[in-house]
């Protein structure tokens, strides 16, 4: 009996959206070829394996013309489930690819996934020090029209998001709950994304999310933004809510950048920071021509191997 052996799989986990180690969002970033393929059943057992937010997986398209930028399947893999996209595992793919040279000199690739073509585009950053090269990553990413929430289920976010206390500006506590604080809630248009608006940049680092009455809530994501204080470096606090909270969700800016440029700040650049315990940073520019949003942001290696079954 003739045993066909399996190409092992190379593997890396980056942290995005962080220029630190153990910072951002982790993903998995396998690489399948001709050999090393494996069914859909394999690829997600994996994703459980690696136990992530999220493991996603690139296969190499053959160019016609070898002037287009390379191009990669991608698709990404919860613990659970396939997602239609999935920002941040998309930045540290891209970071993958040019920091391990595996595109030669193209400081673009393009990534054909189920939510369409999507671009990252290598920028090298000039900081004055012979080190090694320096650069940030831009996302070029479908954007995500929001429009006010008008519903009678304002109530259901209320209670899920009223385990916080309030702190103003001034940063002196008062009594107030986010049941009561809520400045508003706006939807994502044919999405199940939720923003849930508070009043103040504090209110959201404070937050404690009844997580049992959130899964109650409509919708399957539930973002929650408050905009940044006068004379901050940033335009306003994103942090991801749902069942798992995300350390930093580069598709939940696809949302918030509409919502804060079209009904709130009338502007098309952004610098938001996602509030989890990891942190994370995220240059946001809106594209209202093209319908885009562009993710601009840094990544970090910490790991590589290989995958044996």
């Amino acid at each position: 009996m003739v045993m066909i052996m399996k190409k092992p799989v190379k593997y890396f986990v980056v942290d995005a959206f962080t220029d630190s180690a153990f910072k951002g969002n982790p993903a998995v970033v396998c690489f399948l070829d001709d050999e090393s393929k494996r069914d859909d059943a394999w690829v997600q057992s994996l994703a459980a394996e690696f136990n992530l937010p999220m493991t996603c997986f690139l296969v190499t398209i053959t160019k016609s013309n070898p002037l287009d930028p390379p191009r990669f399947i991608l698709r990404w893999f919860t613990r659970f489930v396939e997602m239609d996209i999935c920002g941040h595992a998309t930045l540290a793919s891209a970071h993958t690819l040019f920091s391990n040279g595996l595109v030669g000199s193209s400081d673009t690739v393009e990534f054909s996934t189920q939510s369409g073509i999507l671009t990252a585009k290598k920028v090298p950053l000039n900081d004055g020090e012979a080190k090694e090269e320096s650069f940030l990553i831009e996302l070029s990413l479908p954007l995500i029209t929001t429009c006010e929430y008008n519903s009678n289920d304002v109530s259901m976010f209320s209670k899920a998001l009223s385990g916080a206390t309030i702190f103003d500006i001034r940063g002196t506590t008062t009594a107030s709950t986010v049941s009561k604080a809520l400045n508003g809630v706006a939807k994502a248009a044919s999405t199940d994304k939720i923003i849930g608006v508070l009043p103040t940049w504090e209110s959201v680092i404070e937050l404690q999310p009844r997580m049992d009455d959130i899964s109650k809530c409509p919708g399957k994501m539930l973002i929650v933004t408050a905009a940044a204080p006068q004379g901050s470096t940033y335009d306003f606090i994103s942090p991801k809510i749902g069942v798992d909270e995300s350390p930093v969700c580069g598709s939940a800016h696809c949302a918030l950048a509409h919502y804060w440029s079209t009904l709130k700040m009338n502007k098309s650049d952004f610098f938001a920071y996602a509030a989890s315990p990891r942190s994370g940073k995220v240059k946001v520019h809106f594209d209202k021509e093209k319908e885009r949003v562009l993710l601009s942001c840094k990544a970090v290696t910490v790991m590589e191997g290989t995958v044996l079954v």
